[in-house]
């Protein structure tokens, strides 16, 4: 992938307007491809919200007025990591197996603009997951959220599905087709529940509530909760953690698909 021929060498940069066209186009092509695929569509959105209802709306009124926010930052956090991981490393574990990407390769466009397509992707499916939270919460669970507030999670939510993007390309780096799901699900299902997006960190046994920190799905639950009006201290540390977490796992997983992809 570092080397071209040279009749490849030879020919003039692409012009700025065909550039931006083919990275429009890879973006539009990779949104509707999920979005028209019910196995990957409903789950996504599915998943979070029926956890919500189950208990942020019909268990969590029962017990505090503030579970049912608590729990809409918890599930938002929850709910954007999926993206990243599935549509993301899943899909791309399957298209390295597949050639799918030896035929994007060869396709005359930026290299650059898959991934950019299916970050897009990601972070479109973040804003439709944490709508839908949002319009359960303010409806059926009658928490009051600020107008600043709803705009702020949103902004934390879908910003916050950039590290689960660097993650999934790591991941789908690393592992075969057949195995990705298998190991997506292995890596997402304890990392919500080891970063206290289930349950409070204070419910935990210290010695896994001491670790919450090692994860990126912590940090931005600490964003989303502080987004609904919660004190988590200042969020400079956590915008920080998450901000290197994605430079180096994208600098790994972009330096293992040019040698391995």
């Amino acid at each position: 992938m570092d080397t071209l021929p040279a009749s490849f060498a030879a020919q003039p940069p692409m012009p700025r307007g065909r550039v931006f066209a083919a990275y429009l186009q890879e973006t539009r092509a990779e949104c509707l491809r999920y979005l028209r695929s019910p196995s990957f569509l409903l789950p996504t959105l599915l998943f979070p919200a029926v956890f919500f209802l189950m208990f942020g709306v019909v268990l969590a009124g029962r017990s505090t007025p503030e579970a049912p926010r608590f729990l809409l930052a918890s599930y938002s956090t929850f709910g954007v990591m999926a993206p990243g991981l599935f549509g993301f490393g899943m899909s791309l574990a399957l298209e390295r197996d597949n050639g799918l990407l030896t035929l994007k390769r060869a396709l005359p466009m930026p290299p650059a603009a898959y991934l950019a397509g299916k970050m897009a992707m990601a972070m479109l499916m973040a804003a439709l997951i944490t709508a839908l939270l949002q319009t359960l919460d303010l409806t059926l669970a009658h928490v009051q959220l600020q107008a600043a507030q709803v705009l702020r999670l949103a902004l934390v939510c879908v910003a916050g599905s950039v590290p689960f993007c660097a993650l999934g390309l790591l991941l789908g780096t690393l592992v075969k087709g057949q195995g990705a799901p298998a190991m997506v699900n292995l890596l997402y299902l304890p990392m919500a529940f080891l970063s206290g997006l289930w349950f409070p960190l204070q419910m935990l046994p210290p010695l896994v509530a001491a670790q919450a920190p090692l994860w990126p799905s912590y940090h931005l639950n600490a964003l989303a909760l502080s987004a609904v009006g919660f004190d988590t201290g200042s969020a400079w540390p956590h915008l920080l953690w998450l901000a290197v977490f994605t430079l180096v796992v994208m600098a790994v997983a972009v330096r293992r698909l040019r040698r391995h992809g």
